[in-house]
């Protein structure tokens, strides 16, 4: 029954694109030619329309994982800040990273769950950014184990604008066989130094464009073709294990961002 609830709120979100949320994690380039340390920026909003912020409850995890530190618990380099959408404020937090070996460095975020009144449920999207410093590939595919994860077959990284993405979802390890996907466009660029989001670059031909919704085939298997450099986001609806919180009804969610580039 809990399933079949959290698969309705799921279509009923995948029905209205401006009401999708994703959790973001966004730092203006994936892919360094050199290590240094980076800023980041933990919003929870509507990467396209940026219509509404939402206020983050809080953070449960934030970690890095690489193939010389392992596992590197983060929560301590994230400061709490007003981010400034350009319908709304909201709270957000900020963090800086030191991304100094050479390879892939995955990022982990778990957020406190976002309680949704309008559908009075519970909204928690796990969510993962890969850095990677000097081209050398060493993590970028690897299966967490997440409680809701989107594994990608595609380096999230290195993909040119008109190429595609590629990725399975799944939940500790097992496919989830034709999961609901979302996946938006970051329609601005972000102004790191006054946490705000830039203006809007793009105008959807209607609500279907805003958030566009795909599915995974029988094996957990989705692939999007990518029609403009810059950053996307996949949004895995409800596939998690865990499906309540706070005696309410919980969707845990899987996201992964991605960048593409510009051929030049």
């Amino acid at each position: 029954m809990k399933k079949l609830v959290i698969s309705t709120v799921a279509a009923a979100v995948m029905a209205t694109g401006a009401l999708a949320h994703f959790q973001m994690m966004y730092t203006p380039n994936t892919a360094l030619t050199k290590g240094k340390t980076i800023e980041l920026k933990h919003v929870f909003t509507h990467p396209f329309a940026d219509e509404h912020t939402m206020d983050m409850a809080g953070v449960e995890e934030f970690y890095s994982i690489t193939e010389k530190k392992g596992k590197k618990d983060l929560k301590d380099t994230l400061k709490p800040i007003t981010w400034k959408g350009n319908h709304n404020p909201g709270k957000a937090y900020t963090s800086k990273y030191k991304a100094r070996n050479m390879g892939d460095h995955v990022l982990v975020m778990v957020p406190t769950p976002y309680f949704e009144k309008r559908e009075d449920v519970y909204i928690q999207q796990i969510t993962k950014s890969v850095i990677n410093v000097a081209g050398v590939p060493n993590g970028w595919d690897a299966d967490l184990g997440l409680k809701a994860e989107i594994v990608p077959l595609t380096k999230p990284y290195a993909i040119y604008e008109g190429g595609s993405f590629t990725g399975i979802v799944k939940s500790k390890g097992k496919v989830v066989p034709y999961a609901e996907i979302e996946v938006e466009y970051l329609n601005n660029v972000p102004d790191m130094k006054n946490n705000a989001m830039g203006k809007n670059k793009y105008t959807a031909p209607q609500d279907a464009f805003v958030t566009m919704g795909i599915k995974a085939n029988k094996d957990g298997e989705f692939t999007f073709a990518i029609p403009k450099a810059g950053f996307w986001a996949f949004g895995a609806l409800g596939v998690g294990s865990d499906t309540e919180y706070k005696g309410k009804e919980l969707s845990q969610d899987a996201v992964i961002w991605i960048e593409a580039k510009p051929m030049k």
